[in-house]
């Protein structure tokens, strides 16, 4: 009898050792993936394996990546913020005019971080303040922000920034190392310590896990969530600063579209859109995968209407695999 219990005890139920759950994971499986995309482009055209090309192809993600970390926390906690590309667009705005008011760089930056923290702070307290529905609230705030842009410009533009702003969005560090690209690691590597290896990231994670036991357990929920609206408003911010450079002018339909491709490469990068799982490693793997996918497309002389389509395709695939898995797994396991 105790030897029958002793085997029954030893049955795992989960793959057995930390590197198969390792080589399981989502995030090694969308790595296959990157390399599969990055050989099929080396082959497809002449010109992808250039260094330059290829550091030219980071200015595809790099923007988006900068909000989408953010966002990914955001998401684990339950949460979403859909103004995150209207932000950039009154960041953007607000930073025009002052240049054309004669503001010089290091103001403009302020600007362009201080506006995209005011926004943040201003969904932040909607949700955590009032208690909310995140995707209402930025949904309406998504047309606040971009309306107030529209009726600033209409269809004019700005276009006179001083020429040393053109660094953020346009210069290198060293080699084919942009300003943008450093930026970019340097977050995320920021990030990465931030959830998952601080207390805080930890309470992001049992907030979108149970946010009623996390209430009883004494995490400052309200606090949390504010903080993560300010976040991404931050990052939309900096977004903002390093666009308008790269761009060297702002139009109020700048950055449209951009919060579908940041929740996309959210989700993509394994974060759960119900909340609680994810990894920051998974959304830099994400940046890279779509990175590459939009640049190979470019090559290829494939229109943008083709890859709007493919975005939307790859948030319907991302996030209906696990459910349909989960699916799956209910059925084998009532069998």
């Amino acid at each position: 009898m105790s030897d029958t219990a002793t085997t029954k005890r030893a049955i795992p139920d989960r793959l057995g050792t930390r590197t198969s759950r390792i080589l399981a994971s989502w995030e090694v499986l969308l790595f296959g993936v990157a390399v599969l995309i990055f050989v099929f482009n080396a082959f497809a055209s002449p010109y992808f394996l250039n260094a330059w090309n290829l550091s030219d192809a980071t200015f595809n993600f790099t923007e988006k990546a900068m909000i989408a970390f953010a966002m990914a926390l955001l998401v684990i906690a339950g949460e979403i913020d859909l103004s995150v590309a209207a932000i950039i667009a009154l960041a953007s705005t607000t930073m025009g005019a002052a240049a054309q008011a004669g503001i010089g760089t290091p103001g403009l930056v302020a600007i362009g971080i201080a506006v995209g923290l005011a926004c943040g702070a201003f969904n932040g307290l909607l949700v955590s303040g009032l208690r909310l529905p995140s995707i209402v609230v930025t949904i309406g705030t998504m047309s606040l922000f971009r309306g107030i842009s529209y009726i600033v410009l209409g269809d004019q533009a700005y276009g006179k920034y001083p020429a040393d702003f053109a660094f953020f969005g346009q210069g290198y560090v060293v080699w084919v190392f942009s300003f943008e690209l450093v930026l970019f690691i340097t977050l995320a590597i920021a990030f990465a310590i931030l959830l998952h290896a601080t207390n805080f990231g930890r309470h992001v994670y049992v907030i979108g896990n149970n946010e009623f036991a996390a209430r009883f357990s004494g995490i400052p929920v309200e606090r949390v969530k504010f903080i993560l609206f300010l976040l991404t408003g931050l990052m939309a911010g900096v977004a903002a600063v390093c666009l308008t450079s790269r761009l060297g002018s702002t139009r109020p339909s700048i950055a449209q579209g951009w919060e579908l491709e940041v929740v996309t490469m959210v989700v993509l990068g394994g974060v759960s859109i119900l909340g609680g799982a994810g990894t920051i490693a998974g959304v830099v793997i994400a940046a890279f995968v779509m990175g590459l996918v939009t640049f190979g497309l470019g090559l290829l002389n494939v229109p943008g209407i083709v890859m709007s389509i493919f975005v939307g395709l790859l948030l319907i695939i991302t996030i209906a695999i696990p459910i349909v898995a989960q699916r799956f797994k209910e059925m084998s396991l009532g069998k």
